[in-house]
C-alpha cells in the first residue's frame, strides 16, 4: 500500500508526499490519453560514489592539460571505503602531483570525514599509472599534423537535441529537472543553509508528455518527484520530506509543472546516514546516462571522465551535441540523433547517422539534414578540438550534474553554430 501526506504546494493544489510500503503497489495510468505517455529520468550528486570517481579522474586531467595541452590522458578511479585508487596512462610535459590533486577533489566535494563517506585527508591513495603505450601514439598522434590527428580508439557516439519546452538548452526537460535537483542539493549545503545534507544524492523526475502531430513531443506535467540524499543523524523524516518538497523541488520544477496529482517520493528507504565510498564502491564510467541525455538518446558504451580529447568517447559525443543542437537551433527539426563512428589510427569517420525521429522541417528529408551537417561539420579529431577547444583544463565541473543541457561558457558544444550552409 502507499499512504499519502497530502500538502499544499506554491500552485494553490494539494499534492501527496508518498511512502511506498510494497513492491507491488502499482502507478495509475487511469486516464492518460493515448498519445500521452510519461518518460523518467535520473541523476546522482557529485557526493555519489561513481560520480566521485568521474570527478577524480577529470580532475587528473585537467592538472595534466594545465601544465600541458596535448597531454594524452587515460585515467581510471576507484573508490571504496577509505582508500582511493587512481590507475592509467599518462603521457605529457611535466609533472602532476596526483595525490593531492585526489585529496582535494575530495575535500572540494564535502568528504572530509570518515563519517560522512571518505576522509579526504587520511584516506589511503594508490596510483599506478604509465604512459601511454606506444602503438597506440603512434596510431594517433605522434608526427601528425592537428589535422591528422586520429581517433584514439573505435566506437559510436551519439548527440541529442529536442526544443520541447525551451530554444537556449534544447534538451529534455525529464533530465534537466533531474540534475538540477543534484546542483540544488549541492547548493544548499555547501552554503550551509541545511545543515544536515551530506553529500551522496540522487534523483529522478517523471514527465507526462504529449507526442503532436508534427511528431514533436511537448511536456505537460510533473507526474512523479524522487529524491534520495544522505543526512546527518540529528534530523528526522519528516524533516527532511518538509525540505526536500519546499527548499529543492518547488525551486528547481516551475509551479505550473506541479499539480494535486503530482507525487513527492522523498527519502522512500527512510534512514539514508551512510553514503559514499562508505555505503558503495564507486568507479569512473558507471553513470554514462546520468552523464548525457537520461535515457532520451543511445550511448555508444563509452565512458567521458579521465579521457583527453584525442579519445573520441568524448570529444565525438560532445561535436555530435553540438551538431544536433545546430540543427534544431537553425528551425530544421524539432528533434535529432547524430550517430558518428570510428577506428582507431584513422581520422575520417567510417559513418555519420542523422535521424530526426519524423520531426524535419516541412519540404525537407532527414537525408537533406545529413547533407546538411557533410557541408558544415568536420568530424576529423583534430578538427573538432580545434573548433570546441577542448584542450583547455575544463572537464572536472562537466562530471558532476550531466556533460549537456548547461550554459556554461566553458561548454562550447553547448553554443550551437549559426548561419548552416543548407
Amino acid at each position: 500500500m502507499c499512504t499519502h501526506i497530502n500538502r499544499v504546494n506554491s500552485t494553490g493544489h494539494k499534492s501527496m508526499i508518498s511512502h511506498h510500503k510494497k513492491s507491488e503497489d502499482m502507478i495509475s495510468l487511469e486516464g492518460l490519453p493515448a498519445d500521452h505517455f510519461l518518460f523518467a529520468s535520473e541523476s546522482v550528486g557529485e557526493g555519489h560514489p561513481d560520480k566521485v570517481c568521474d570527478q577524480l579522474s577529470d580532475a587528473v586531467l585537467d592538472a595534466c592539460l594545465v601544465q600541458d595541452p596535448h597531454a594524452k590522458v587515460a585515467c581510471e578511479t576507484a573508490a571504496k571505503s577509505n582508500i582511493v585508487m587512481a590507475f592509467g596512462e599518462i603521457t605529457m610535459k611535466g609533472k602532476v602531483n596526483i595525490e593531492k590533486t585526489l585529496r582535494d577533489t575530495l575535500r572540494e566535494i564535502g568528504y572530509d570525514s570518515k563519517e560522512k563517506g571518505i576522509d579526504s585527508d587520511k584516506c589511503s591513495i594508490v596510483i599506478n599509472v604509465d604512459e601511454q603505450q606506444q602503438e597506440i601514439a603512434s596510431a594517433v598522434h605522434i608526427g601528425k599534423k592537428e589535422e591528422e590527428l586520429c581517433a584514439g580508439d573505435q566506437g559510436h557516439m551519439f548527440g541529442y537535441a529536442t526544443d520541447e519546452w525551451d530554444k537556449e538548452t534544447l534538451f529534455p526537460l525529464s533530465h534537466y529537472l533531474a540534475s538540477h535537483l543534484c546542483l540544488k542539493l549541492a547548493e544548499l549545503r555547501k552554503t550551509g543553509e541545511v545543515s544536515w545534507l551530506r553529500p551522496d544524492c540522487k534523483s529522478q523526475v517523471t514527465v507526462e508528455y504529449v507526442k503532436q502531430k508534427d511528431n514533436s513531443i511537448k511536456p505537460l506535467r510533473v507526474f512523479n518527484v524522487l529524491i534520495s540524499t544522505q543526512h546527518d543523524d540529528k534530523v528526522t523524516q519528516e524533516e527532511i520530506q518538509k525540505v526536500l518538497v519546499e527548499k529543492v523541488v518547488k525551486s528547481v520544477i516551475p509551479a505550473n509543472l506541479l499539480d494535486e496529482k503530482t507525487v513527492y517520493y522523498m527519502n522512500p528507504s527512510g534512514s539514508f546516514q551512510t553514503g559514499g565510498p562508505a555505503a558503495d564502491a564507486g568507479l569512473t564510467g558507471r553513470k554514462i546516462v546520468v552523464d548525457t541525455y537520461g535515457g532520451w538518446a543511445p550511448h555508444g558504451g563509452g565512458a567521458f571522465s579521465g579521457k583527453d580529447p584525442t579519445k573520441v568517447d568524448r570529444s565525438a559525443a560532445y561535436y555530435c551535441r553540438y551538431v544536433a543542437k545546430s540543427l534544431v537551433a537553425a528551425g530544421l527539426c524539432h528533434r535529432v540523433q547524430v550517430q558518428v563512428s570510428y577506428a582507431i589510427g584513422m581520422s575520417d569517420p567510417l559513418s555519420i547517422f542523422v535521424d530526426s525521429l519524423g520531426t524535419v522541417k516541412e519540404g525537407m528529408t532527414d537525408y537533406d539534414l545529413l547533407h546538411v551537417v557533410l557541408k558544415n561539420f568536420d568530424f576529423r579529431p583534430g578538427s573538432m578540438i580545434r573548433e570546441l577547444k577542448l584542450e583547455r583544463p575544463i572537464y572536472k565541473k562537466t562530471a558532476s550534474c550531466c556533460h549537456f543541457g548547461r550554459m556554461d561558457p566553458d561548454f562550447t558544444w553547448e553554443f550551437p553554430k549559426k548561419d548552416l550552409k543548407l
